[in-house]
């Protein structure tokens, strides 16, 4: 690259003391060396800030922000996001969990200075051992953002990624008091939604991050409990009328209640009819406007029962490994 323009990447962290060495160790190896790295310490308990602390005497690229008081995930990555310099023209998330391969930024700044109109830049990721968000047809590197909003929204692919496998335009970041809206551990990808009405997407078809599959995740929580079908059924609804016509609108929000409902059947078997959890489950569909609809899940419960009628022993196989995770939170990710 002709010039090296300055990024701001970011680490988002509470109790990393396991995996941010590596997160570090990743950033630093970068071959694009014209960077600040703001780490934002969330109140961790382990071992995390003396880590970033000893990183930080050794380079002096690396600000450690240590908050004083604990706040939500997204609430945490929006304060780092509020940090970066005015002087950034893009802006990296590394998770705590994972790691970026050398030439990441390198590689994934090249698309976007090749195009000016492209604000955010996703590219593949191996997710524990399978290559992930490889949706997009190999010979597409720029897609005009409404395109893909639309295309996302109909199940065409999925290629946004999380947080480690994208760039940002800094400019967009700015322009917004939460660049991650809203409250849900998901809202990275409303976040994407929201910067591409203003922008292209761009995509390097290169694995260029790695993404840590492990039980204490946010996603593998997510999956355990629904946060993420809530996250989903949230950006349809608040994105759908945006990029959707009305008669795709309707289409996509049925069929996303609709496998919302069919995905809680075996959720409430799995966590024993827990008050606790339909509970939780009426609060996140009350927060996108929703109220959980007992004959929707009645219907859905029907559904159900064919299946089982249909396959019997496929049938039998789901619900024993469905038991055998009831009070575990296993390690998973999206394609689970």
């Amino acid at each position: 690259m002709s010039e090296a323009p300055f990024v701001s990447i970011m680490t988002p962290v509470y109790n990393g003391a396991d995996f941010i060495a590596e997160c570090v160790e990743s950033v630093l190896k970068q071959t694009h060396t014209n960077y600040e790295y703001i780490i934002v310490n969330n109140c961790s308990t382990d071992g995390t800030l003396d880590i970033l602390n000893a990183y930080a005497k050794k380079d002096s690229r690396i600000i450690v922000h240590d908050n004083t008081t604990f706040l939500d995930v997204m609430a945490n990555h929006n304060l780092g996001f509020r940090l970066i310099s005015p002087n950034s023209k893009y802006v990296k998330v590394v998770s705590a969990d994972d790691w970026i391969i050398p030439e990441c930024l390198d590689r994934i700044m090249e698309c976007a200075e090749a195009h000016p109109s492209v604000g955010v830049v996703g590219s593949y990721s191996i997710a524990g051992k399978k290559v992930v968000f490889d949706g997009l047809d190999f010979d597409r590197t720029v897609v005009n953002g409404h395109e893909a909003c639309r295309d996302t929204l109909l199940g065409k692919y999925y290629a946004f990624g999380a947080p480690t496998s994208l760039l940002y335009r800094a400019d967009l970041v700015r322009d917004c008091e939460a660049f991650f809206p809203g409250k849900s551990p998901h809202a990275d990808t409303s976040g994407v939604y929201q910067a591409l009405e203003r922008s292209d997407f761009g995509f390097v078809h290169q694995v260029l991050s790695y993404t840590r599959v492990h039980a204490q995740s946010q996603t593998s929580r997510s999956l355990k409990y629904g946060s993420l079908k809530h996250a989903l059924l949230a950006d349809v609804v608040r994105f759908g009328p945006r990029y959707l016509t009305p008669e795709e609108f309707q289409r996509v929000s049925t069929n996303a209640m609709n496998k919302y409902y069919s995905w809680l059947v075996p959720a409430l078997i799995e966590h024993s009819f827990s008050k606790a959890f339909l509970e939780e489950q009426k609060a996140g569909l009350r927060a996108i406007g929703v109220e959980l609809s007992i004959p929707k899940l009645l219907k859905a419960a029907g559904m159900r029962g064919v299946e089982f009628i249909k396959t019997p022993a496929l049938t039998v196989n789901r619900i024993t490994k469905m038991l055998n995770r009831r009070g575990k939170i296993e390690a998973r990710y999206y394609y689970d």
